[in-house]
């Protein structure tokens, strides 16, 4: 298994894939300059949201991603919080997500391949995270717009130059979309829709096939 860094990277067809998901960014740019201003603690409506997205622990739904260069796909989507999410990408994509609150995994169904990394160095953890704390250090910015609330997040100590970026509605509190912003400053935007919440799933949607992940042992426990 290649470390984080490469993980980040997207250097060939199948990295650049991985880069668009892990480190994946919103195409509709929202530079993190326009929203440096809100570097201190955010406001309360801003944590209003926050705390809602907080409260909502399970949801379900359609997504179409951007890639860095324009490309896009879309499938279903599943988050469980903390730390559970799964992509199933629609034909003729092989590819499937799965986070199960420890590893990241990211697998090729045609090629029966998968790569494995820690959910904690990927900003995907902050998405996913128990709680969003805006008044902790990894605010990034804030701005607050009559049709969207954009939270940017990231640690450069954790993450490095990754962020993500998470827009909401300011009327409903409900998540539009996310973007990861990878080390080379790449984007890739996941739109959400046709959300569900307060979802039961069952264990079995968020389980890694260790067992099909050599030399991953381990990484289960």
């Amino acid at each position: 298994m290649s470390n984080s860094d490469s993980f980040l990277s997207g250097l060939t067809t199948r990295r650049e894939f991985l880069g668009a998901f892990a480190v994946a960014a919103v195409a509709s740019t929202i530079p993190l300059g326009a929203l440096a201003q809100a570097a201190a603690p955010a406001s309360g409506t801003a944590q209003a949201i926050a705390d809602h997205f907080s409260g909502v622990t399970t949801m379900q739904g359609e997504f179409v991603q951007f890639g860095p260069r324009g490309e896009q796909t879309g499938g279903k989507f599943f988050i469980q919080r903390p730390g559970k999410l799964r992509f199933n990408y629609d034909d003729p994509s092989p590819m499937r997500v799965i986070a199960d609150g420890k590893n990241v995994a990211i697998g090729n169904m045609k090629l029966k391949t998968w790569d494995l990394y820690p959910l904690s160095k990927t900003p995907l953890s902050l998405l996913l995270a128990q709680r969003i704390d805006l008044s902790a250090g990894m605010v990034k910015g804030v701005k607050e717009e009559s049709d969207l609330t954009t939270i940017a997040l990231g640690n450069n100590t954790v993450f490095g130059n990754s962020t993500i970026t998470m827009m909401f509605d300011p009327k409903t509190y409900d998540l539009r979309q996310w973007t990861i912003t990878d080390n080379q400053g790449k984007d890739t935007s996941v739109m959400i829709f046709n959300v569900k919440t307060g979802v039961q799933f069952d264990d079995r949607v968020f389980r890694v096939p260790y067992e099909s992940i050599p030399g991953t042992a381990a990484s289960r426990d």
